[in-house]
């Protein structure tokens, strides 16, 4: 039997992707959060009792890492410069060249990896807010961290804001910690590259990356471990939220010229006249002059018909009251 579909639920087909509205719908998105990230810097004090309390449940738990990678990074500087520059480089430079080469050839993949990047952050945002984090290189020495950052940033060009450069500090919120969307965005650099990678090489790059990334942020003295946690529980969610996501856009994406249409369609119906059929079958005879006569309206001595239907009238007009001949018309 075949398959048909009602009529107005057809789903609407997707427009063709460009890169001229990808890259400033990504530009804008990217730098909402960044300014949101700013602008929501919180309490030094609360953020300091949060990481405090962050660190006390790691130990806690035995998942205190940080202190061992954050020695082993200060002690050996081939270790700690290297995982300095992947620190403040590689999230801007391995993200952005994933989603460029599933736009170029994963196109149907696109979409849905965009969307699902872009919901995370926001959610990353939301965290930022709710939880200001100090991380542990800005925690008082006496709790044994070292900002690798800046003790080796000769080699490099940031100072000692995390990875912003030399002498920009102020435009970072340092206490941004909660949750680590380096370990999140490196994640689903991970998962892209181990679905449409393809080779055996992009599939290890999938493991190491996000990795290599856990681990740097926690010898850097950047992150919690439990932030790391908390970067992929925001990925999660932002993977579970990207269909309704896709759907809303979907959605509007009909509404808004659904919006415009009727106005524009009764505008070009008025402008284009009606048949001369139709016109004829609404209206009443049309007489001499292009008058109109409603139905049962007589002119003056015009004489009712009172010949069968095919009978011709007697051309001698003697039916006349007065006898008198009718006047010409």
């Amino acid at each position: 039997m075949p398959h048909t579909e009602t009529p107005g639920t057809e789903a609407a087909p997707h427009p063709r992707l460009r890169w001229w509205t990808e890259l400033p719908l990504i530009v804008l998105v990217y730098a909402c959060y960044s300014a949101g990230r700013l602008l929501v810097r919180g309490d030094v004090s609360d953020a300091v009792d949060h990481g405090l309390a962050i660190l006390d449940i790691e130990k806690a738990l035995y998942l205190n890492a940080e202190h061992p990678l954050n020695r082993l990074f200060t002690r050996e500087p081939w270790i700690g410069v290297p995982a300095d520059f992947w620190y403040a480089s590689l999230h801007y430079v391995v993200t952005p060249a994933i989603l460029i080469w599933l736009f170029r050839s994963r196109a149907v993949r696109y979409r849905a990896a965009r969307t699902w990047l872009m919901t995370s952050t926001f959610i990353g945002l939301i965290g930022f807010t709710l939880l200001p984090t100090c991380p542990p290189r800005l925690l008082d020495a006496g709790h044994g961290f070292v900002d690798t950052m800046a003790q080796y940033s000769s080699y490099g060009w940031w100072g000692g804001a995390a990875s912003a450069p030399r002498g920009m500090g102020g435009m970072t919120n340092q206490y941004a910690a909660m949750p680590s969307l380096h370990v999140g965005w490196a994640l689903w650099c991970g998962v892209m590259l181990w679905r449409h990678g393809g080779t055996r090489t992009a599939k290890v790059a999938a493991v190491v990356y996000p990795l290599g990334t856990t681990i740097v942020v926690m010898g850097t003295a950047n992150h919690y471990f439990l932030d790391a946690v908390a970067g992929a529980a925001v990925m999660g969610a932002g993977l579970l939220l990207t269909p309704f996501v896709l759907r809303a856009a979907a959605r509007m994406r009909t509404r808004l010229p659904a919006r415009f249409a009727p106005a524009a369609a009764g505008s070009a119906n008025a402008a284009v006249p009606a048949p001369a059929s139709a016109r004829e079958g609404a209206g009443s005879a049309i007489v001499s002059g292009g008058c109109q006569t409603s139905a049962g309206e007589r002119f003056p001595r015009q004489r009712e018909q009172r010949f069968g239907a095919g009978a011709e009238p007697d051309p001698a007009p003697s039916d006349a009251g007065d006898e008198t001949p009718a006047p010409a018309r």
